[in-house]
């Protein structure tokens, strides 16, 4: 199946969330339940690829990946970064969620998913968001592992599962 040119924001009248299935409960319940309710309460945002349909076709469009991201505050001795930083917490755009349909998985499409996820990131900051870079929270070892053949991703100092890129190094990546 082919996909739309690229991701959009959810929207639960038109994609079919429901019958989305990454093979894990949590994430999957989290598109279906709880995406759009964040988005409205200002909490996060939830981009969909969807799969191409006709334009005459008046069913929800199946998904292939989504991605969240919301903002967050973390503190200096936090971050693994060499640079002064206040004393004060600093803003980062975290990149809650990203999964991947199972059919859809193992074809690349991780890898879409998070490079769009991250330029989007740098979007947000260009348009008057203030972020020092994107901060992971990894769900599992396998995510992991995914995140780990990408260099430019460091753990923080205190939790291995947790994941910085600078926005500095995101620009960077084109």
């Amino acid at each position: 199946m082919a996909f739309a040119s690229q991701f959009e924001l959810l929207d639960p009248k038109s994609h079919a969330s429901k019958v989305f299935d990454c093979g894990n409960d949590e994430m999957n319940q989290f598109l279906k339940r709880y995406a759009d309710k964040n988005r409205k309460l200002g909490l996060s945002s939830t981009w969909v690829l969807p799969e191409q349909q006709a334009s005459d076709s008046e069913a929800k469009t199946k998904l292939g990946a989504y991605y969240t991201l919301a903002s967050s505050t973390v503190t200096q001795s936090e971050i693994p970064h060499d640079k002064k930083l206040p004393a004060y917490p600093v803003p980062v755009v975290i990149l809650a969620r990203i999964a991947i349909d199972k059919h859809y998985q193992k074809q690349g499409l991780g890898k879409k998913t998070l490079i769009t996820a991250l330029r989007k990131a740098v979007e947000l900051t260009e348009n008057g968001l203030p972020a020092l870079g994107v901060v992971l929270d990894i769900l599992n070892d396998d995510a992991l592992a995914f995140y780990k053949t990408f260099e430019d991703f460091q753990p923080f100092d205190n939790d291995p599962m947790r994941l910085f890129i600078s926005m500095k190094v995101v620009k960077q990546l084109g």
